[in-house]
């Protein structure tokens, strides 16, 4: 199943299903359902039933919808560092032998077709595809097997980095270079997990203006989206709704000779293989 948020002409907000031809409305269709989607993703099994009956009932709907973030309520936004085999052998790192773990703030957070924001004080605003695991319940300290269970899917993440700041500053400013407003784009629709049978052989493609600049496959993964779990929950109690960026793959713009980094005018689109595309424009802030 894709579950997507959108918003509908008279400016409602709703969720429902992506269909081949078409969106559903369910929230319009039931209205006791959770209006918060993430609030469905933490009772999915309670409403998992009425889900199946609506959509088996519904056609697609006549309103022109626009797709939003399907993430209505960002809590943990937790990114990982060097985790394809190849984009470390492109940057000259060693393979590591832990995940490499950072976060960027909710606030980064936007959807489809939102604009990218490249900040004033920033000259080298870097692309990232990346595809990105969504938690589907409370864990701690999680078994690799409860780590599965907790994924409740997956989406088309962009990492969009400042580079200048995450490695130019004093101390390298990791979580200021990474958490800039929009900083944080994710869509356009949450994956069901048992819509994904092999999240680990996946083509991830990063794409602007046409050219493509990133294509690999999630079989260069270091570290496994359940052992990120596993090892994240370690540390942190993760929840419903919170999403790990799980990595990406070689071809950003910093390892390019010369350079190539974000300008005002560029189309990004991030395309991971069974999970969609996910488009945005760069905009130069004023």
């Amino acid at each position: 199943m894709r579950i997507v948020r959108f918003s509908r002409p008279d400016q409602t907000v709703g969720w429902g299903l992506m269909l081949e031809y078409g969106i559903q409305d369910l929230l319009l269709a039931d209205p006791s359902l959770p209006h918060s989607v993430v609030e469905l993703i933490s009772k999915w099994q309670t409403f998992l039933p009425r889900v199946l009956g609506l959509s088996k009932k519904l056609g697609a709907s006549d309103q022109e919808l626009k797709l939003l973030c399907p993430i209505d309520q960002p809590k943990k936004i937790l990114c990982i560092g060097l985790n394809y085999r190849d984009h470390a052998i492109e940057t000259g790192a060693p393979i590591p032998s832990e995940p490499i773990v950072f976060c960027k703030m909710p606030s980064a957070m936007i959807g489809p077709d939102e604009p990218i924001v490249l900040p004033k004080v920033s000259q080298e605003v870097d692309y990232e595809a990346e595809m990105v695991v969504v938690i589907g319940k409370t864990i701690r300290h999680a078994s690799l097997e409860q780590a599965a269970g907790a994924i409740f899917g997956y989406s088309v993440g962009h990492d969009v980095s400042a580079r200048d700041w995450q490695k130019g500053k004093p101390g390298k400013q990791w979580f200021l270079g990474k958490s800039f407003d929009s900083f944080a784009p994710i869509g356009p629709a949450i994956v069901t997990a048992d819509s994904v049978p092999d999240p680990c052989n996946l083509q991830v493609r990063c794409t602007i203006n046409g050219e493509v600049l990133q294509d690999s496959r999630t079989t260069e993964l270091i570290f496994k989206p359940v052992e990120l779990v596993a090892y994240i929950s370690q540390v942190m109690t993760l929840h419903a709704g919170d999403v790990i960026y799980t990595g990406t793959p070689p071809g950003v713009g910093m390892a390019r000779e010369p350079n190539r980094f974000l300008k005002d005018g560029d189309i990004v689109e991030i395309e991971v293989e069974s999970l969609g595309v996910l488009r945005n424009p760069c905009v130069q802030e004023t």
